[in-house]
């Protein structure tokens, strides 16, 4: 913000002595400082829209076909295509996890694994139900069909497990270790207790006759155990966005994507929409995912 002041600032000076002399140089210098100060607010709505928790992290991308039959696993793939092709003008990486055809055309679901700087922050965008409208082609009448498929997108996260261990958090006992049957008691408290006092975890080591081993593995053992808790809340949270997934109504669809009778795309959330149904389904959806993130970013319904 300071930056942008000092900017501001300085734009301001430059008006101001341009009004007095009327000089080219000077407006040459303002219109130089108008595209700096854009830039830098640009930059700066970029980083309020994509401050999530995650949404700096890559993203999976379930793509999976509801009501419509064969027309809805064709429109699948057709979305599927339609975030490689977005992920390629983008430059994200992709890996495909996961790919089941459909059995006549079309997919069963798709996985899809997006690397790269604010994956998921954008394709978070893109979580609901879309909707196409058209002349099927797999009906021998060529009536028009509607068919709905879901998007899911959620952060790739099981990798980011970090457990850090404060000592202060650490209650660290020592005591003599016995033998089995107490037929053998150390002479020395080599023995090793650490209490975890956050979370209550305690882990007792006492097989190595050396205190700073036996040390040494009750913190391996406590690492471990911290490592699962982390495991087991990153899966409540994949959890709960599934529950949010299967709680979407067919009824409640985020997207229409419609070729007959007419040819428009429009976000039902934000209001965009276009008429270059072709575009779109090339991977142009960036207007989309602007508008909804700046949406969002600013307090409205999502």
């Amino acid at each position: 913000m300071l930056g942008l002041d000092q900017g501001l600032a300085d734009l301001q000076a430059a008006v101001e002595l341009l009004q007095a002399e009327g000089d080219e140089k000077l407006q040459s210098e303002a219109e130089a400082g108008v595209v700096t100060l854009e830039k830098s607010l640009g930059e700066l709505e970029f980083r309020r829209m994509l401050s999530g928790p995650h949404d700096r992290d890559d993203a999976i991308l379930t793509v999976k076909p509801g009501a419509g039959g064969i027309d809805s696993q064709d429109f699948a793939e057709m979305l599927f295509r339609m975030y490689l092709y977005w992920a390629e003008k983008n430059g994200f990486d992709v890996e495909v996890l996961s790919l089941q055809q459909g059995e006549e055309a079309g997919i069963r679901e798709a996985v899809v694994s997006f690397s790269g700087a604010y994956a998921y922050g954008y394709l978070r965008a893109e979580t609901g139900i879309h909707r196409l409208v058209r002349l099927s082609p797999f009906d021998q009448n060529h009536r028009r069909h509607t068919s709905f498929v879901s998007v899911f997108a959620s952060p790739d996260i099981e990798n980011d497990i970090e457990v850090e261990i404060n000592d202060e958090d650490l209650r660290i006992d020592t005591f003599r270790a016995s033998g089995a049957g107490g037929q053998h008691v150390n002479k020395t408290s080599s023995a090793v207790r650490i209490t975890h006092q956050p979370t209550g975890i305690v882990v007792t080591c006492q097989n190595e006759r050396s205190q700073h081993r036996n040390r040494d593995t009750a913190m391996k053992i406590l690492r471990s155990r911290l490592y699962e808790i982390e495991q087991t809340k990153q899966r409540e949270r994949r959890e709960e966005m599934e529950r949010e997934r299967k709680d979407a109504s067919w009824g409640n669809q985020i997207r229409s994507y419609v070729l007959h009778p007419y040819r428009m795309v429009k976000d039902h959330r934000t209001g965009v929409e276009t008429s270059d149904v072709d575009a779109v389904m090339a991977g142009d959806i960036g207007d989309f995912i602007e508008a909804y993130l700046t949406r969002s970013s600013s307090g409205g319904q999502t």
